[in-house]
């Protein structure tokens, strides 16, 4: 692995952090303020993206997308999550699950996703099936040639703005070694469809004006066409998706880390306490060499795991290390970073309690963190057991 950029990643780098820094930063008070995305700088920044040449950059060049590779990608994300969530939602990166539709969908769905013009949402988690995926109760029943859909999905991330959502179902049952296990089905749902709601979700401390809702089937019925991948087999198609949102989250905390930790040392150089920078005494000076030693660290695992996932190597143990430490070393750094800045530090004249607030959910959501250590554990603990 080499551990330099390339130029081209270089330029990949440059361009998304320029971006960030001209579009996205001088809007985060406001949405901040208001909880709340204008329509028309949501298309502004949409537009926008088109116009670098990076809207949809994660899905393959054939398909109307930009053919990044998961380590570009990677960069890209990184750079994203120096910005509010919020907006940078609209630089527009479709779900790679979308790959599995067949050609009726693609031009209903992929296609018209790739190029902006229709914006999806995948729902996943319940009220009562959030790690444990196969708990879920939300059910569809065949009745003729349709699949009759009743119950609910929650925390569903920007549905607010979807035109179409991915939603995984309870189609079945399996008896295996260990017990029933439900089957679970991928459907295409439009916002439209009869028998289906988005409704308000929760209020969240973390990453204002990014909305979660409240998905409701009441005898929601769903035409056999509206099938994603194959009846009983969601899971196929659910896991390399989970891969690379955890990388995702990774990625981003990395680059929302660094934003705290270079708006910080300017501070340590010139606030001034007992007649010297703060940054010379060594309760400040550790803090920073053992921030930017956790910041470093969480980047290259998390580059290193991306670059495994792209060459085809074994990555789900890394994959979730990554995303293990880079969401917790988030954590750690904003509230380091307030720490240094004492009281103001906690004030909205600064951006660190948001970092701080926002910081909160990356251990949460795209599996906890206890889930991650799972992963790791079991991967390390299989392989030897008999």
């Amino acid at each position: 692995m080499d551990f330099g950029l390339s130029e081209e990643q270089q330029m990949i780098v440059d361009t998304v952090r320029s971006f960030v820094e001209k579009e996205i930063y001088p809007h985060e008070d406001h949405v901040e303020r208001t909880g709340e995305v204008p329509a028309e700088l949501a298309q502004e920044l949409v537009q926008k993206t088109r116009d670098i040449g990076f809207y949809a950059c994660n899905l393959p060049e054939e398909v109307g997308g930009g053919g990044l590779g998961d380590l570009d990608f990677a960069l890209v994300e990184r750079e994203l999550g120096r910005g509010s969530m919020a907006l940078n939602h609209y630089f527009g990166r479709p779900s790679g699950i979308l790959m599995a539709c067949d050609a009726e969908q693609r031009e209903r769905y992929l296609h018209p996703a790739a190029k902006g013009e229709r914006f999806d949402a995948l729902a996943m988690t319940e009220p009562d099936a959030g790690s444990d995926v196969r708990g879920m109760k939300c059910s569809a029943k065949l009745n003729n040639d349709d699949w009759v859909v009743n119950g609910t999905k929650h925390f569903i991330s920007h549905a607010n703005v979807a035109d179409f959502f991915i939603v995984f179902i309870a189609t079945g049952e399996e008896e295996t070694p260990r017990g029933t296990k439900k089957l679970i089905t991928c459907f295409l749902v439009d916002r439209t469809t009869p028998g289906f709601e988005v409704l308000p979700g929760y209020e969240s401390v973390s990453h204002k004006g990014y909305k979660n809702c409240i998905l409701s089937f009441k005898d929601c019925r769903l035409p056999k066409a509206q099938i994603l991948g194959e009846v009983h087999r969601g899971f196929d198609i659910a896991n390399s998706w989970l891969y690379g949102t955890r990388i995702t989250v990774a990625a981003m905390c990395v680059g929302r880390a660094r934003r705290a930790f270079e708006t910080t040392i300017p501070f340590c150089v010139e606030r001034k306490q007992f007649g010297q920078s703060i940054g010379k005494f060594q309760g400040v000076s550790f803090k920073l060499a053992d921030m930017i030693t956790e910041i470093d660290a969480a980047d290259w695992l998390t580059l290193s795991a991306a670059w495994r996932l792209e060459k085809g190597l074994s990555a789900d143990r890394e994959i979730a290390s990554a995303k293990l430490y880079a969401s917790e070393m988030l954590s750690r750094v904003t509230d380091e970073c307030i720490q240094i800045h004492g009281g103001m530090g906690l004030m909205d004249d600064l951006p660190f309690a948001r970092f701080w607030r926002d910081a909160r959910v990356e251990r949460i959501w795209d599996g906890t963190s206890e889930i991650q250590r799972h992963i790791i554990s079991r991967g390390l603990l299989r392989p030897l057991e008999s």
